[in-house]
């Protein structure tokens, strides 16, 4: 059956799974998959027994896990983490779907979770294709904005190559940047088609915009450029915060 969604969007069942009620379950959920994670126990087998004890759906399983990190990751990424405003004079390396996905989510009424790292992370995923919905433009536009406004040296914007309408993802963007922005910013950007930006981030040079876990344990700096963004610019945004008071390092 083809994907016919216009939004990004909240899953029809969410209001309920993550129902004000049940977040502090999700929220110790969380703090104990940390700690398991903080001990070396693997992640499918504690996440299994968290999600078990707790009672957790699918759903909500996937939240707990995108939101646990432990406590050695904890603090690599407080260490590597830098301020929006260090952008300033400097490289940025962006990870396109996770950033452009997160926001697209928020600006829809989606759920937007704080996780332990202070990352803040949706819940959406795109199977191998990607979909322009209602708020691709928007969410483009006010990325855009606030990078302008940073006025980093370069732009490095990646984007997974396997990954269906990638190429035309890329020339949208491309056209949005010479529309909205001088030639001169425009030449600052480079949107590039690579076949893993996982690989080229944990790499690069410069500061890192994302919240993927394996990126995030392997650069040098990174910023939480998608929280920074929902808290200026999507005030409305649906977020649930499912770090503990001692577990809040961001």
């Amino acid at each position: 059956m083809p994907d016919r969604r216009k939004h990004r969007g909240r899953h029809p069942e969410d209001d309920v799974l993550f129902d004000a009620q049940i977040v502090p379950a999700l929220r110790q959920a969380v703090a104990d998959l940390s700690w398991l994670l903080s001990h070396g126990y693997a992640v499918d087998s504690s996440l299994k027994l968290v999600g078990d004890r707790h009672g957790l759906t699918a759903r909500q399983r996937l939240a707990v896990q995108r939101s646990a990190c432990g406590d050695e990751a904890a603090r690599r990424r407080r260490e590597g983490r830098v301020n929006l405003d260090d952008i300033r004079g400097r490289s940025l390396g962006v990870d396109g779907y996770n950033l452009l996905i997160t926001v697209e989510s928020a600006l829809s009424g989606g759920l937007i979770l704080v996780g332990r790292d202070g990352c803040f992370r949706d819940l959406a995923s795109i199977h191998g294709t990607y979909r322009h919905v209602e708020e691709t433009i928007p969410a483009l536009e006010r990325i855009l904005e606030l990078i302008s406004l940073q006025a980093p040296l370069k732009i490095d914007w990646f984007l997974d190559r396997p990954v269906s309408n990638s190429g035309r993802l890329k020339a949208c963007m491309a056209e949005l940047l010479q529309a909205r922005r001088s030639p001169q910013v425009a030449q600052h950007w480079d949107i590039q088609l690579v076949d893993s930006p996982d690989a080229e981030l944990s790499r690069y040079q410069g500061i890192v915009a994302t919240s993927d876990s394996v990126i995030l344990d392997a650069c040098t700096n990174w910023v939480n450029f998608a929280g920074e963004l929902i808290d200026r610019v999507i005030p409305s945004a649906w977020k649930i915060d499912l770090r503990t008071d001692s577990h809040r390092t961001g």
